[in-house]
């Protein structure tokens, strides 16, 4: 295997005490409105709960470890390189293996490099010496956590499957699998399609097919699946509108407020995950913190946002997919594609499954099954890759 490039340095997550202090005291000085109006079932319907968002705060101020997470991320492997201009962060972690395949793994919004923390190791060096093992790199998207803020237009999801395949050339990945969900799944789309000469094959939790396709000869399932994604682009995405059309306008809140950023991430993660009330039934708040306090202290609220103005509705309806692909369909996610529908674009789609739990984020809601799930999905690409 190539050695890696010299391009690529060290690096490691420190905080000031600074900063953390000045976090801290915002969440004490922090103005919160009155309680909402609805209750019962239906509290979150205005959105966070004052109850709940009042409790994540006063754990946020007095009882969660930043530092105990920068030394996670130090014991993963954190790396940075320059990519078209823009500094690029990353996690890489080598597999004791030496049949390990590379696996390039790709987070969203809401989410970053904090969704796969949990699932590295597992992945690398897995305990079964029959499941595959992976070396496992996974980026912060430009604009997100430690990689640098795009000072210009054009980092969409098209330039930034290009920079992956950069990235991969550079650890001496020439050839790779790949994985990811929300944008980390759009844009996964995107580097299978264009450069199916670098990507074994992947897997996803989102799939989207080519515009305007009939419901006709769908399960009733599916037609269910087509209706509550039409339904959570009508009525339940203003969040998205907002950022792919004023990115700024909301970012100098994000930026600015401890508590409107953790209220404005927290929404999603309750509505979007397998629960039936509070999102810290399937994910502890630590986790969710670690995610929210990065956005904090790399102030990358507006800088985040801007994938949205870059990329939204941008997936290119004739782009087809033509490695193999393994596809899952989590039942409480925003977006759910038939089959027959992901079929038009995925060509040759290997594995396809409709787990029974799990939502937006299931590296985090469902830890154990997400690896499993994830180790079929590319033990059967990479048994049709060869």
């Amino acid at each position: 295997m190539p050695r890696p490039t010299s391009d690529v340095r060290a690096f490691e997550a420190r905080a000031t005490d600074a900063d953390l202090d000045d976090l801290r005291a915002r969440l004490a000085a922090a103005r919160l409105p009155e309680a909402e109006t609805v209750h019962g079932p239906r509290r979150w319907d205005q959105g966070v709960p004052l109850a709940d968002l009042a409790e994540v705060v006063d754990y946020w101020r007095t009882g969660y470890d930043w530092r105990a997470f920068e030394a996670r991320l130090d014991r993963i492997g954190q790396f940075r390189t320059t990519i078209d201009e823009l500094g690029i962060h990353f996690l890489h972690r080598r597999s004791a293996r030496a049949d390990a395949t590379p696996l390039l793994l790709t987070h969203g919004w809401p989410g970053s490099i904090a969704e796969f923390v949990d699932v590295v190791d597992d992945l690398a060096d897995p305990e079964d010496a029959d499941a595959p093992a992976f070396h496992v790199v996974v980026p912060s998207l430009p604009g997100f956590g430690y990689s640098d803020k795009p000072a210009t237009t054009g980092w969409g999801t098209e330039k930034i499957a290009a920079a992956w395949v950069d990235l991969m050339g550079r650890l001496g990945y020439r050839r790779f699998a790949a994985h990811g969900g929300d944008w980390g799944g759009n844009i996964t789309t995107v580097l299978a399609g264009r450069f199916p000469a670098h990507v074994l094959g992947i897997h996803t939790t989102f799939a989207a097919g080519p515009p305007g396709l009939s419901t006709a000869g769908l399960t009733a399932l599916e037609r269910t699946w087509t209706e509550e994604t039409h339904d959570f682009w009508h009525h339940r995405a203003a969040y998205a509108k907002q950022q792919a059309t004023r990115p700024q306008t909301i970012g100098y809140a994000l930026v600015d407020s401890p508590v409107g950023l953790l209220a404005w991430i927290l929404d999603k993660f309750a509505e979007w995950s397998d629960t039936e009330d509070s999102p810290f039934e399937r994910i502890s708040r630590d986790r969710v913190l670690d995610d929210v306090t990065l956005y904090w202290l790399t102030r990358s609220g507006a800088s985040a946002a801007r994938i949205y103005y870059e990329s939204h509705n941008s997936l290119d309806p004739e782009l087809r997919v033509d490695v193999p692909a393994a596809i899952s369909m989590y039942p409480r996610d925003i977006e759910k594609c038939p089959r027959p529908w992901a079929q038009e674009r995925y060509r040759q789609i290997v594995r396809w499954r409709a787990p029974e739990a799990g939502g937006h984020f299931p590296s985090l809601e469902v830890p154990g099954y997400f690896v499993e799930d994830l180790r079929a999905g590319l033990a059967a690409v990479l048994a049709a890759d060869r």
